[in-house]
């Protein structure tokens, strides 16, 4: 595809969720062995690339959100505006971002021993205070502001599109909601969990846990559902996409017929020259 301020965004979220699942299998592999076998390197680099993954897509996912809520506003300024290098500025500022509020996983996750198993967890015995602190801006700056700055975006822009003539369906109403709703759903969960665990002593631990593993999964799986609801929903890259698979076929197809026709030219003239020797 022609690089542009949209595939800009959408190559660094994809880059983003990629880098997650190339480490999937470590918390896979922890998850059905109950040992951490890794080491307190890759303990301490698998968490900080999961919660990179989750501060990157999570900020370029309202970067997307500012950026079509700004096209519908001001087209012209945009049009005027809208570059490949300021959109390549924003992603870097995104992602030094994402790296700032992804370091405390890196100090904290550590290494050590439960019930002749070895285990990979956040310690966070050297000061409690700190638990409390990273939770909490994890969830203002990971979920809250996020979700606040996504639901305005979107609410002016289905706004924007009733109130005009350039809605001609309900079909972006319905892609902005399930935006919405996937963001909410996926992520919640997941911070509330978290907040419990600050007062772990008030509720059994073996829920806890429990909810913690199937909501952390929960909100990996936004990475898969990133790349449907933002990008293959769009009908410029159906079309695309439905382009190039065409073309790639014919290609292929056309150079398989030429390689048919020149098989049998080859092997028609080498008979006609076996015929003048017999």
């Amino acid at each position: 595809m022609k690089r542009t301020v949209n595939t800009t965004w959408y190559l660094s979220l994809a880059i983003s969720d990629f880098v997650f699942c190339a480490f999937l299998p470590f918390n896979i592999a922890y998850g059905a062995m109950e040992n951490w076998i890794f080491g307190k390197f890759m303990c301490k680099f698998s968490s900080w690339v999961m919660f990179l993954n989750m501060f990157s897509s999570i900020f370029l996912l309202v970067v997307i959100s500012v950026d079509r809520c700004v096209s519908v506003m001001f087209p012209v300024w945009a049009q005027n505006h809208r570059t490949i290098k300021k959109a390549s500025v924003v992603v870097v500022f995104a992602w030094v971002m994402a790296i700032v509020f992804s370091v405390p996983s890196m100090i904290y996750r550590d290494v050590g021993h439960h019930m002749h198993r070895t285990i990979c967890f956040n310690n966070y015995t050297a000061g409690t205070q700190s638990h409390t602190v990273i939770a909490v801006s994890r969830l203002l700056a990971g979920f809250v502001f996020p979700f606040i700055i996504i639901i305005v975006c979107y609410s002016i822009i289905i706004v924007r599109l009733q109130t005009s003539r350039m809605a001609k369906s309900t079909r972006p109403l319905k892609v902005m909601t399930a935006l919405i709703a996937t963001f909410f759903i996926c992520w919640l969960p997941y911070h509330v969990f978290v907040l419990l665990e600050l007062n772990h002593h008030l509720y059994d631990r073996k829920v806890l846990d429990i909810g913690l593993k199937i909501f952390t999964s929960l909100a990996a799986a936004n990475s898969f559902l990133n790349p449907v609801l933002y990008v293959f929903m769009g009908n410029d890259f159906k079309q695309r996409l439905k382009s190039c698979l065409l073309s790639r076929m014919e290609n292929a197809l056309g150079e398989e017929g030429n390689t048919i026709s020149r098989y049998l030219s080859r092997t028609s003239s080498m008979d006609g020259r076996a015929s003048t020797h017999i």
